[in-house]
Order: structure tokens, then C-alpha cells, then sequence
């Protein structure tokens, strides 16, 4: 083969080779592009997810804002309605213990004006006695109405749940823990003792 013939073989071999280069350098500057686009598109992606994120926590930030107001207002609403519950209940109470006897002693000033028209009206020793036989009886009749009893101590046994032992003595004619005198009464309200009898004791 001549030398020109070589020479041109050459120039027909790069002319062949040209284009397939290129044709790499394309497909290269497209990966490359394609690589730019996709990084592009995650960074976005990123960037709206945190934008959507922060949406989001400002929401709920915003949303749980409210409901911890609305408890609060709630709960001090409730606070305010039960102090004025309480209030209201302790002055009731205390109502309730300041005129709990008002029936009883209406029923007492009964008695009371009783003895006053005992003392203007009667003349005599006789009427003062008859008189005041009526109003304690009245009156006996009134106390056993609201529960009042006298406590027994006549041959009664000594209780001290039910007496108080003042004096003691050896007594031939009581046995041993037998009440010989009472001397005060004691009384039960609806069997809750309210006084206690105080009497002698028998003690061998």
C-alpha cells in the first residue's frame, strides 16, 4: 500500500471515530444533567417537606395553644363555681348550727311565759303550787317530745356509761356497785347520754 493511501485510510478512520466520541460526550453531559435535574428535585422535595413540616408544627403548636387555654378557662370556671359551693355550704352550716334550736327554745319561751303569768296572776300559795305543777308537767311533756329521758338510778346497778360515782360508802342494806342516792339527775337525747347521773355508790 502507498504511503498516500495509508494517509487516507487514516483521515477516513478518524472521520468514522469522530462522531461515536461525541455521541459519548453527549450522553455523558446528559447524565450529567439528568443528575443536576434529580439532585434539583430532591433538594425541592426537601424544602417543601420542611416547609410542610413547619406548617404543620405551627398548626399544632397553634391547636394545642387553644385547647390548653379553653382548659384552663374550664378548670378556673370550675375552681370559681366550687369556692362559691364551698362558701355557700359553710354558710348554710353555719346558719343551720345557729338556729338548729330555734323550734326547741320557741317551745321554751312557752314555758317561760307560763311562769311570768305564774308570778302576775297567782295570789295565793295555793295557785302558785297548782300553777307550777301544770307548767312542769307541760314542760316535762315538751322535753319528752324532743327525746329528752331521765337517766333511772333507783335500784339501778352503777353504769359508768350512764353515771358518775361522787361518793362511796358501805351500806349493809345495798349489795356491792348499787346505787344508794342519786344526787342529780342525768338525762338521755334519743339514747345519746347529754348528763350524767351523779350519785352514791355502795362499795364494800
Amino acid at each position: 500500500m502507498s504511503k498516500e493511501n495509508k494517509k487516507l485510510k487514516n483521515e477516513e478512520e478518524k472521520k468514522t471515530s469522530l462522531p461515536e466520541e461525541e455521541q459519548e460526550i453527549e450522553n455523558q453531559n446528559k447524565e450529567t444533567e439528568n443528575l443536576q435535574e434529580e439532585t434539583e428535585i430532591q433538594n425541592e422535595t426537601e424544602k417543601i417537606k420542611e416547609e410542610l413540616k413547619k406548617e404543620i408544627e405551627e398548626s399544632l403548636k397553634e391547636e394545642f395553644d387553644k385547647k390548653t387555654g379553653e382548659y384552663i378557662t374550664h378548670i378556673q370556671r370550675l375552681q370559681a363555681d366550687f369556692d362559691n359551693y364551698k362558701k355557700q355550704s359553710e354558710k348554710q352550716q353555719r346558719d343551720l348550727i345557729s338556729f338548729a334550736n330555734e323550734g326547741l327554745l320557741l317551745k321554751i319561751l312557752e314555758v317561760y311565759e307560763d311562769f311570768e303569768r305564774a308570778i302576775n296572776n297567782c295570789k295565793t300559795e295555793k295557785e302558785y303550787s297548782e300553777g307550777l305543777e301544770l307548767i312542769y308537767k307541760k314542760l316535762t311533756t315538751m322535753l319528752e317530745k324532743e327525746g329528752i329521758q331521765t337517766i333511772p338510778t333507783e335500784n339501778e346497778k352503777f353504769d359508768p356509761y350512764k353515771h358518775e360515782a361522787m361518793m362511796a360508802e358501805n351500806n349493809e342494806e345495798y349489795e356491792n356497785g348499787m346505787i344508794i342516792d342519786e344526787l342529780s339527775k342525768g338525762y338521755t337525747l334519743k339514747d345519746k347520754v347529754i348528763k350524767y347521773s351523779m350519785v352514791k355508790v355502795c362499795k364494800k
